[in-house]
């Protein structure tokens, strides 16, 4: 599993021109599920969305998380980050689990942040989606469960 997290002041997801999920502040989520990935592969993820300390501080250092700072998160769907380029110019995407698959576990991320008290949007999987978001700082963090 794979998730590039932004920290962002916000963030919205648009489908066929209407918005299905938006963030005022907080984590956009760009999440990649790998063949073999299994739901209890998921925790790491989650935990580590809510409790990266990337948030500043009174001091101005990151020092908080984003259920430090009340904020909120956005999760999107994203196979392309199993996209493998090394070879030619048309990326591989054979090591992305298959949509019956990636499908599911992206829902349960999506419910155990919910359970553990966030405040998620999400985007629409398999969609063709436009992700508008404004970085904040710019903080992007690559996390990957290997």
């Amino acid at each position: 599993m794979k998730a590039v997290l932004q920290r962002v002041t916000s963030a919205s997801v648009t489908v066929d021109g209407s918005t299905i999920g938006a963030i005022d502040g907080g984590l956009l989520v760009l999440l990649g599920v790998q063949s073999g990935d299994e739901s209890g592969d998921l925790d790491y993820v989650v935990n580590k969305t809510l409790g990266l300390r990337i948030f500043a501080d009174e001091a101005g250092k990151m020092n908080r998380s984003v259920v430090d700072i009340g904020g909120s998160v956005l999760v999107v769907s994203q196979f392309t980050l199993y996209g493998d380029a090394r070879k030619g110019n048309r990326p591989s995407y054979g090591d992305a689990a298959r949509p019956e698959v990636a499908a599911p576990l992206i829902d349960t991320v999506v419910e155990r942040l919910l359970s553990l008290g966030a405040e998620v949007a999400t985007g629409r999987f398999g969609a063709d989606m436009a992700v508008e978001l404004i970085n904040d700082g710019p903080v992007t963090i690559s996390l990957e469960l290997v």
